[in-house]
């Protein structure tokens, strides 16, 4: 009996131990449980919240482009016109209102909601797509600025929705998302108890042991087992990544590229077709040195490729590229850090002379460009035209390592390459881009090959262009000339039983840009630039940077360098255009006349005003690398493109990424594509001669606070519509094409 009473109250304390662990857990499951409860429904709210904030967002995005295509027809400037278009556009899509508001403020046009004091300086602070919330009326109201040029009158497009009437809409969502998230909860909850019931085990047959212990030994019980066990949740790399599909932001870059790839073409092979390659070798005094041509398709394609790490197929031109390529005529690029191959394909003079310099530029170049030079077809060229695009689809099945690549095909000198893609690899996804303007169904009649260019085309998965525009003309053209049917409403041409989806993707450059890598600062770069050309310390500088072509409207900017002087005396001796034109095509005549016109402009131009060691015009004709053409950005006071008609034209948008000062100037032709994108440059006529002067004038006397709130404006636009994003775009829709043909087989599309 003298061993029983220690054994009882021994029992007593385990008992006591055994109560409070399933106390203390039960208490934590509880507690636990409410807090779940409360930051699930509070999740629900923000999930919700965001749904809404997103789609107002969309929306606006949606209604301003279509809106934005009808300011650009004929007559858009007829204000009570796109008034009436204005109030259609908030009738249909069931939104508060609209409001075009020009640069300096004023309130220029309304829809009938509203209020006739809206104030559009509230607006000025906000960039393109940011959202901007307002109470107005007892009405929480949310606006999108988005910069629009009507009429020729440069502004911003407001649009408001009211967010109270977007959440009531939305309740059901909210229902359905609690609904999911309390289900989560639910489960989440009879998860701890599991894991609490498994815990509760492991105390008690631990203390178990310790009971036997002690009756065994008559000591007091030792409990080493685990008392408790940490559960650790480990969630990963949650990224919150916000997608776009047609047209929805995301600041994209090589990395968000890739995981593109990776998420919606896993295991995809890319190749790239172009004529122009990125890397070229050529044989200089005995030594191979390597050059990056000055071309806007490869600044704008590199990029893209090194994200890819595809197979770029170009035509090898340099004099030392056959050294430097294996068996197999490829090798791996860039040479610093190589991320993806080069494949050359070898072509003879006389290939060149009929594909390169003949059909495609002696013909389609002048024929896409309102340049006001004769196309000039020959049949000869047009057979090497056709041979060319052949050998180079028979390369593009050779770099083929599986039945259904993507194929990126660049540009009119590949016109017929998709259709031949097409019928060797039925299953590719061919994505084609024409880099240059496509011209009205009237002009493009004069080409004597016009049905098989578009037959070939149309071979294509998808078709891009630079703008909407051009789109609508390439429509009309294919309205013409061939039997097809065109679905406007989803931008589709149907033919030979297969559709072409052909969209707008305005290209753009790498962000940031490596022409800015390891650059001086600004005013580094003033210095070098005025000690190399022998410009006294206070010269202003205006820029060009070229291609030697007659679209580029190099002999207008010297023209009006002369009307700037005459006009302005006070800048002679004050101020100098740096004219650098790269050599290109000049086997072709209006090229090589094309140079020496300049040349002899520039002589007549600077002997009539020279003074001093001073001219108002230095032509540097010569290939500068894109370090060179940085500093050169960096140093200027303005950058001048005053292109008669471009596609893109993409100095423009260097220019702005070289200024990471917010200073400079843009002086941008209305008829570059990226007038449309940039319309807080100074937008020009390149034609009108003396608007061109006063727009020298207007640039070199703006302020240092004016310069700053246009770059800004223009920087953001380029940092968020990049490169990557233009590829991005492209490779969505052909993720989209290719998911669309695993449901509905190719040949019932």
């Amino acid at each position: 009996m003298t061993d029983a009473a220690p054994l009882a109250g021994l029992r007593r304390q385990i008992g006591g131990v055994l109560k409070s662990p399933k106390a203390v857990y039960a208490s934590l499951a509880g507690f636990a449980g409410v807090i779940v409860v409360l930051a699930l429904s509070s999740l629900a709210s923000l999930i919700v919240d965001g749904w809404i904030q997103r789609d107002l967002d969309l929306r606006s995005t949606l209604i301003f482009r279509s809106l934005a295509d009808k300011a650009a027809q004929p007559g858009a400037g007829e204000l009570q016109a796109f008034k009436q278009q204005m109030q259609k556009a908030a009738d249909e899509e069931r939104i508060f209102g609209l409001a075009f508001c020009t640069r300096d403020g004023a309130l220029a046009l309304a829809t009938a909601a509203m209020p006739p004091a809206l104030d559009c300086a509230e607006f000025s602070g906000s960039n393109a797509n940011e959202g901007v919330t307002l109470k107005i009326d007892n009405a929480k109201l949310r606006f999108n600025r988005f910069a629009l040029t009507l009429g020729g009158t440069p502004g911003q497009l407001l649009v408001a929705q009211n967010i109270d009437e977007a959440r009531s809409g939305q309740r059901d969502a909210l229902t359905y998302a609690t609904a999911a998230l309390a289900a989560a909860a639910f489960g989440f909850g009879f998860l701890a108890v599991v894991v609490t019931a498994a815990l509760r085990r492991s105390w008690m047959s631990s203390l178990r042991g310790a009971i036997a212990e002690s009756i065994r030994t008559t000591e007091p019980p030792v409990t080493t087992g685990p008392a408790d066990r940490r559960i650790n949740a480990l969630l990963g790399d949650l990224r919150v990544r916000r997608k776009f599909v047609h047209g929805i932001y995301v600041r994209w870059s090589p990395e968000s590229l890739r995981q593109l790839l990776l998420d919606q073409l896993p295991d995809a092979q890319v190749m790239i077709v172009s004529n122009r390659e990125p890397y070229i070798h050529n044989r200089e005094n005995g030594e191979i040195k390597l050059q990056i041509p000055a071309s806007g398709l490869v600044s704008a394609l590199e990029p893209v490729m090194r994200a890819c790490r595809g197979v770029w197929i170009a035509h090898g031109g340099g004099s030392a590229d056959r050294e430097t390529v294996d068996k197999n005529s490829r090798l791996m690029v860039p040479p610093a850090d190589p991320t993806y191959a080069l494949r050359r394909v070898w072509l003879s003079e006389e290939e060149q002379d009929g594909y390169y310099y003949g059909l495609a530029n002696e013909g389609l170049w002048p024929l896409c460009h309102i340049a006001f030079i004769r196309p000039t077809f020959r049949e000869q060229d047009w057979a090497m035209y056709r041979a060319v695009n052949q050998r180079f689809a028979d390369v593009v099945v050779e770099e083929a390592t599986c039945e259904n690549p993507i194929v990126l095909v660049q540009d009119y000198h590949f016109a017929l390459l998709p259709r031949m893609i097409r019928k060797a690899l039925p299953k590719a996804t061919v994505v084609t881009f024409w880099h240059i303007p496509w011209p009205n169904a009237e002009t493009f009649s004069i080409c004597p090959w016009r049905e098989e260019i578009l037959d070939g085309l149309l071979g294509s998965s998808i078709l891009g262009f630079h703008t909407q525009f051009h789109c609508n003309n390439f429509f009309d053209s294919v309205d013409r000339f061939i039997e097809s049917r065109i679905d406007h409403e989803n931008s589709l041409v149907s033919f030979g039983g297969r559709e072409t989806l052909v969209r707008p993707y305005p290209i753009s450059i790498e962000w940031p840009p490596r022409g800015l890598l390891n650059q001086p600062s600004v005013e580094q770069c003033r210095i070098n630039v005025r000690e190399r050309f022998g410009l006294a310390p206070d010269t202003r500088i205006a820029v060009g940077v070229e291609r030697f072509d007659y679209t580029k409207g190099i002999l207008d900017r010297m023209r009006a360098v002369d009307d700037l002087l005459t006009m302005a005396p006070q800048w002679r001796g004050k101020f100098v255009l740096i004219q650098v034109a790269a050599p290109t095509r000049s086997k072709l005549d209006a090229y090589a006349a094309l140079e020496a016109e300049a040349r002899n402009l520039a002589d007549e131009i600077n002997a009539k005003y020279a003074r001093d060691n001073w001219s108002p015009i230095l032509l540097v004709v010569r290939h500068h690398e894109p370090t060179e053409v940085f500093e050169l950005f960096r140093a200027a006071d303005a950058c001048v493109v005053s292109s008669l008609h471009d596609g893109m034209n993409l100095v423009a948008k260097e220019f702005i990424a070289a200024r990471d000062d917010e200073r400079g100037v843009l002086i941008l032709s209305s008829f570059a594509g990226a007038a449309y994108e940039l319309p807080e440059a100074l937008i020009v006529n390149p034609y009108d001669t003396h608007q061109m002067a006063k727009a020298y004038d207007r640039a070199l006397t703006m302020s240092e606070e004016e310069q700053a709130g246009r770059m800004q404006i223009m920087v953001a636009q380029i940092s968020e519509r990049n490169v990557y994003r233009w590829a991005a775009q492209m490779l969505f829709d052909a993720s989209w094409l290719r998911r669309r043909e695993k449901i509905v087989p190719s040949d019932n599309l």
